[in-house]
């Protein structure tokens, strides 16, 4: 019977580590998209050539 119960017991934490390794996929997938939408210029273009603020430092700049 106790044999039983540890067997129950691993079985239930391998599918909870399968369900949280699915919902860290998850996670990780929506961050590169976060992270791509903050990173976009204006323009749609990757390439640095946003306009940027005259006599404003390029420190603290928050889009």
């Amino acid at each position: 019977m106790h044999v039983e119960r540890k067997q129950q017991q691993a079985e239930e934490m391998q599918r909870r580590v399968k369900e949280l390794q699915h919902q860290v996929d998850e996670l990780k997938e929506l961050v590169n998209t976060l992270l791509s939408v903050i990173v976009e210029e204006p323009d749609g273009v990757h390439s640095g050539a946003a306009p940027t603020i005259p006599g404003q430092a390029m420190m603290r700049v928050c889009m």
